[in-house]
């Protein structure tokens, strides 16, 4: 859209543009058109956009995407929008405060991609919701004033570095690709503005506890310009945590990469399991059709001889009816980042099908001290892993503690919503939650 196809769309709108709003709108044909250009689209893809103002970027995208979901805080502009676009089932508004926005939501519309152009006041809140762990997104472009741009992409011991780069760095590498003029914008801003480019993280990085990570920066950026010893955990002793990422005692938060960071996250995670994403020699029963013990096995000779064993898994339920879903790790022998039942695990060899059960709700979310009630039986067959499960349901409210070997994220998901997710998206569950699932349904 020109500068005045912009101005023409405002006044249809009834919208003066409002500095407190960080309302500054692309009037740059050329510029939006190379801004959507880095989402790198695909025809079966979905876009989420935030703040798209009149369209100067959705209107690069209407009719070349699947769906197209416009999350704009202006209420004139969301009106405006919904009517421009009322006649195309693919484009879908919200007036909302995306800092708020529930983006559980878009999951069902995988494979999904984040376009911003970001207001500045508030950019860094949208940031943290939508693209925070877990989140459904698979690219991201955003655009927002370069000084934060350059935050996002700074280095260490630069003074760009600190919370907002740890926290996007740590689930996404960041390129910024350009500067943009104020000229590019109606009207027009007294800075400067920067594109970025944010793709996911994928193995480079080890497993680590995302809140242990993000309580560490907060303290060590608490006061950035003293050494951080003294804000870190008492256990295990700042000397020895320092000297094992290779830092000195009186290194500043400033001072340390990345890689230092999850280090850190990794030494001060208590979780006796976070290193352990399966344990192959693990023994497990085997068991016959009717689920009688024949002998025992290790968890790798079940597994690679189909031999038939044990299973539980609990769904977890809070006071709205919504259950807990976890995200295995990417560094899982089986269905590894894919979503499951609550807690799943299989039976050790004596153990019995409740015993596994509380066991693995207290190892997998740290839930302990509440009764499990069994719901039902599912037969072995390919989708359990030739497994005998037994589901449990459990009714609890909490923030669940997980070790990072073997949960990625957790996520609490409405009953309806899950539902349109795995018909849309099976391929992102593991085969024995769907079963799960479909044995729940029928109760």
């Amino acid at each position: 859209m020109t500068g005045q196809e912009i101005r023409e769309a405002l006044a249809a709108a009834g919208v003066m543009p409002s500095r407190q709003l960080g309302q500054n709108f692309l009037c740059d044909p050329n510029m939006a058109r190379w801004i959507t250009d880095q989402l790198d689209i695909e025809p079966g893809d979905a876009v989420v956009e935030v703040g798209p103002g009149t369209g100067a970027l959705s209107s690069h995208l209407v009719g070349k995407v699947r769906r197209l979901v416009l999350v704009e805080f202006d209420s004139r502009l969301a009106a405006w929008l919904k009517e421009r676009y009322a006649a195309d089932p693919t484009v879908e508004v919200h007036h909302a405060d995306a800092a708020k926005f529930d983006i559980r939501t878009f999951f069902k519309h995988r494979p999904v991609k984040f376009l911003g152009n970001l207001p500045y006041s508030s950019g860094g809140a949208i940031l943290r919701n939508f693209l925070s762990r877990p989140n459904p997104f698979c690219r991201a472009v955003i655009m927002l004033q370069k000084e934060v741009i350059d935050r996002l992409s700074a280095a260490p011991r630069t003074k760009d570095y600190g919370l907002l780069t740890l926290r996007v760095q740590s689930e996404w590498s960041v390129k910024s690709l350009k500067t943009v003029p104020p000229e590019a914008f109606h009207p027009r801003p007294q800075i400067d503005s920067s594109v970025a480019l944010l793709l996911p993280r994928g193995k480079e990085l080890p497993a680590f506890d995302a809140r242990r990570f993000d309580e560490l920066i907060r303290r060590g950026f608490a006061q950035r310009r003293k050494q951080m010893g003294r804000h870190m955990p008492e256990d295990p002793p700042w000397e020895e945590a320092a000297a094992s990422i290779g830092a000195s005692p009186t290194t500043r938060a400033e001072e340390l990469s990345l890689g230092q960071w999850i280090e850190l996250a990794r030494i001060y995670d208590p979780h006796p399991l976070k290193d352990i994403p399966q344990k192959d020699g693990e023994i497990f029963d085997v068991v016959d059709e009717n689920d009688q013990v024949t002998g025992q096995a290790t968890r790798r000779e079940v597994h690679e001889k189909g031999l038939l064993h044990r299973a539980v898994h609990v769904f977890v339920v809070d006071r709205h009816g919504q259950l807990l879903l976890q995200k295995r790790s990417r560094f899982k022998d089986a269905h590894p980042s894919v979503w499951d039942s609550s807690v799943a695990g299989h039976l050790d060899a004596g153990e019995d099908y409740a015993s596994a059960a509380i066991r693995e709700l207290e190892e997998e979310m740290g839930i302990t001290d509440v009764p499990a009630q069994e719901i039902g039986k599912i037969a072995p067959c390919e989708a359990t892993g030739w497994e005998h499960v037994r589901l449990f349901l459990v009714r609890w409210d909490g923030s669940p503690r997980f070790p990072s070997a073997e949960v990625e994220a957790a996520l609490w998901m409405r009953p309806d919503e899950l539902g349109a997710w795995i018909d849309a998206r099976p391929s992102d569950f593991a085969s024995g939650f769907l079963e799960c699932w479909k044995l729940s349904r029928g109760l």
